[in-house]
C-alpha cells in the first residue's frame, strides 16, 4: 500500500507530510517524557524498549518484502505490521519504528516516494499504530489479556486499520486529482482487495502475538497494561536478527511477483500500475532527484538483478534499523540527562 509520488499533488503531499511530521514529534515527546520504568538498568530508565524497537523494525521491514498471492484475485499482499508493532512496543514506539522503516524504504530502496512519505506514514502508521490499536485492540485486551482476546483484538484491529488506510489512499489520490482516479470506482477496487489482505494480516498478527503471549508474555509492552516489559538481551537480539535474516532472506526467493493491492487497484482503474508524475512539477522533480541520489537498491534490486538481491536487502535493511534504534536510544539518554541536569 506504499503510495508513489505520481499519485499525489504537492499540496496534498505537503499537507500530509506536515501532519505526519507533527505525529512523529508527538510520539518522540511522549517517549521522552515517560516515567522511569522500574527495574531499568541505569538511572534514566530509557533503554528497556530500544533493543525491541530495532529487532521489531527489522522484522517488519523484512516481512514487508514478502508478497503473498491472494487466491482468486491476481493480486498479492504483505504484512504492514502497525498493529503488531503497537502490541509489542506500545503505540508511540511502534509509530516511530514504522516511521523509520518507511523512511528507509523510501530513501534507500525507492519504495514509495519522498513526496508520498507523509501519506504512507499516515496510512500505515497513524491509522494502525494509534487509531486501530487504541480504539480496537486496546479496549478488547484492557480488562485482562488472554489468548482469545489477543487473537480477536489482533484480527479486528488489523482488518479495520488496513481498511482505514486503503480508504485514506483513495481520498488522498482523489483530492490530488493528478492521476485521474475516480473516487467511487477506485474505492470499489481498493476496499475489497485490502479486506482480503487485511484478513491475511489479521490472521498472521493474531498467530504471532498469541505465540509470544503464551511463551514470553513479558515481551508484549502494548498488552501488559503498564507493567515493566522484559529487557531483550544482546544474545537474544543477535539470535533474533539471524533468524530474521535467514528466514526472510530465503522467503524472498519464493515471494509472489503479482502486483500488490494498490498496484492491482490502479491497474483496474486506469490500466497501469505506475502512472507518470505530472509534468512541470518542481516538487515531483526534486523528490525524484533526491530519491535517485540516495537509493542504492531501487525496488530492492542490485545492479544486474542478482538473485541475492532480496536476501542482501533484508540484511541491509535490518542492520540499518538496528543501528537507527541504537542512535535513537543514545539521543534519548542524552536528552533525559540534559533535562535532569538542568532541573538539578
Amino acid at each position: 500500500m506504499h503510495m508513489s509520488d505520481a499519485l499525489l499533488s504537492p499540496a496534498v503531499g505537503g499537507m500530509m507530510f506536515a501532519a505526519s511530521g507533527a505525529a512523529v514529534f508527538i510520539a518522540a515527546r511522549k517517549i521522552n517524557n515517560q516515567p522511569k520504568l522500574s527495574g531499568d538498568a541505569g538511572s534514566l530508565g530509557v533503554d528497556r524498549m530500544i533493543p525491541m524497537m530495532g529487532v521489531s523494525g527489522a522484522f517488519v521491514f523484512a516481512a514487508q518484502m514478502i508478497n503473498v498471492a491472494i487466491p482468486g484475485t491476481g493480486a498479492s499482499g504483505h504484512l504492514t505490521g502497525g498493529v503488531l508493532l503497537a502490541a509489542l512496543l506500545g503505540p508511540h514506539r511502534a509509530f516511530l519504528t514504522l516511521a523509520s522503516v518507511l523512511l528507509l524504504q523510501c530513501l534507500f530502496f525507492a519504495d514509495g516516494g519522498l513526496l508520498a512519505y507523509g501519506c504512507n506514514l499516515m496510512n500505515l502508521g497513524v491509522l494502525a499504530c494509534w487509531a486501530a490499536y487504541s480504539f480496537v485492540f486496546a479496549p478488547i485486551v484492557r480488562r485482562g489479556p488472554s489468548v482469545k482476546k489477543i487473537a480477536a483484538a489482533s484480527f479486528f484491529a488489523s482488518v479495520i486499520g488496513l481498511q482505514a488506510g486503503s480508504f485514506a489512499v483513495v481520498l488522498q489520490t482523489y483530492a490530488s486529482g493528478v492521476a485521474g482516479l475516480p473516487l467511487l470506482g477506485f474505492a470499489a477496487l481498493m476496499q475489497p482487495i485490502h479486506l482480503a489482505i487485511g484478513l491475511f494480516e489479521g490472521a498472521v498478527t493474531a498467530g504471532l502475538l498469541c505465540f509470544v503471549y503464551k511463551t514470553k508474555p513479558d515481551l508484549l509492552a502494548g498488552v501488559s497494561g503498564g507493567k515493566t516489559p522484559r529487557r531483550l538481551g544482546i544474545w537474544a537480539r543477535i539470535i533474533a536478527l539471524i533468524v530474521i535474516f535467514v528466514a526472510f532472506g530465503g522467503l524472498t526467493f519464493v515471494a509472489s511477483q503479482r502486483p500488490d493491492g494498490l498496484e492491482w487497484s490502479l491497474l483496474g482503474a486506469i490500466g497501469e500500475t505506475e502512472p507518470e508524475p505530472p509534468e512541470g512539477s518542481a516538487a515531483h522533480s526534486a523528490s525524484e532527484k533526491l530519491t535517485e541520489a540516495l537509493s542504492f537498491m531501487p525496488d530492492y534490486e542490485l545492479p544486474g538483478g542478482s538473485r541475492l538481491s532480496g536476501p542482501i536487502a533484508v540484511v541491509i535493511g535490518g542492520a540499518a534499523l538496528t543501528i537507527a534504534a541504537g542512535i535513537f536510544g543514545y539521543v534519548l539518554r542524552k536528552s533525559k540527562a540534559s533535562r535532569i541536569e538542568k532541573s538539578a
